[in-house]
């Protein structure tokens, strides 16, 4: 069986591999074709747009894992059953269990390459795309927004510890790709939701340990009168050369704002929840992000179960070519399923895990169907 199981990992592996490779091709092209309007302008060259393309290239073998999975897995299934290998196999008593473990375990393989490009690779080679981009271009991050970056936070009353005594809003006009942000107000408002401070600052760095440092400050100080509940007149107005506070808002969930939750870690995808829990806003549409990303590498034991069927039909003419076929369309249908209902999900505020688990149970029920039908055959 060791043999055995040698042989079929070799085959699925080259087969998988060829199929991902096509596929990143294809994408490639199709990415270039769109990168190509933009090159010229704004300092933007074509070894920009080349390393741009290249760095989205582990998010597509991410997304195409799956897919490139159920081909691959199909095509060498076929030419078992075209050669009548698959059927000697069952003569030397392979049982379908037998043959559904050792496709299991291959899976297995590529379910933890899947992780790798998911949760290492493509987040950071997608980031580093979009800086490359954005310095050749001369842009920064926020000046897609007309009023600025706007980002929400807390005030404790021990840095990042204590009892939370206020509200802060952040106000970034521009955010450069080494992090620094340019044009930061800062609006702090008391339990009661008056403001009290308002800090204009030039500039601000990143210190490490939620720390920033603002350069060329001004801080006004503002009174509310309690029986009327409305602010009076600002009792103090101070210019500050630098000014460090303590804020839960890093760089990190800065980036965040910009970035698509599909192509985020499952870890950044977490941290971000539980920032945005702690300042009561929507997390809806990055709770299903996070658990799309645990649920999404077990999909390649999905299409591992959906090619296994393929290995039990015999056609006299075209085998090969209609089996390749159906497994592209199931593929298909499968990641657009996965994002109809990432989308019905954020609609219908379904629970987060049911509506990323829900497309993967749907086709391994389909597999088992299939399966069966062709035992009884």
């Amino acid at each position: 069986m060791r043999v055995l199981q040698r042989y079929i990992t070799t085959e699925i592996v080259r087969s998988v591999a060829f199929a991902l490779a096509a596929f990143l091709a294809l994408f490639a092209f199709f990415e270039m074709m769109g990168q190509l309007e933009a090159v010229g302008r704004n300092g933007y060259q074509l070894q920009n747009a080349v390393l741009y393309v290249i760095m989205g290239l582990p998010g597509n073998v991410y997304e195409l894992m799956p897919i490139a999975v159920l081909i691959g897995t199909i095509y060498a299934l076929a030419q078992f059953a075209a050669s009548s290998e698959f059927t000697i196999m069952r003569v030397s008593s392979m049982s379908t269990r037998m043959t559904a473990k050792a496709l299991a375990k291959i899976g297995l393989g590529f379910a933890i390459v899947t992780i790798l490009f998911g949760e290492l690779v493509a987040p950071k080679a997608t980031e580093l795309g979009e800086k490359i981009k954005l310095q050749a271009q001369g842009a920064s991050l926020s000046q897609q927004f007309r009023s600025g970056l706007w980002a929400k936070d807390v005030i404790k009353s021990n840095g990042l510890e204590g009892e939370v005594v206020g509200t802060r809003f952040l106000n970034i006009q521009r955010i450069q790709t080494d992090g620094r942000l340019d044009g930061v107000k800062i609006y702090e408002l008391d339990k009661d939701f008056h403001l009290s401070d308002l800090i204009v600052a030039a500039r601000g760095d990143y210190q490490g340990d939620h720390v920033w440092q603002l350069s060329d400050v001004q801080k006004t100080t503002f009174i509310v009168d309690k029986k009327v509940s409305a602010i009076t007149a600002p009792i103090a107005t101070a210019k500050i050369k630098t000014v460090n506070f303590v804020s839960e808002v890093t760089p990190e969930i800065l980036s965040v704002l910009f970035a698509d939750p599909d192509r985020m870690s499952a870890y950044d995808l977490r941290a971000y929840t539980k920032h945005l829990e702690a300042n009561n806003q929507r997390t809806e549409r990055y709770e299903i992000a996070f658990w799309k990303k645990i649920v999404y590498p077990l999909s390649i034991f999905v299409m591992m179960g959906l090619a296994l069927p393929f290995a039990y039909l015999h056609f006299r003419t075209g085998g090969v070519s209609l089996k390749i076929f159906t497994g592209i369309m199931i593929g298909v249908s499968f990641q657009l399923i996965n994002n109809l209902f990432s989308h019905l999900g954020l609609l219908n505020t379904w629970p987060a895990l049911v509506t990323a688990a829900l497309p993967s149970t749907l086709f391994m029920l389909m597999a088992i169907v299939a399966l069966r039908w062709v035992e009884r055959r």
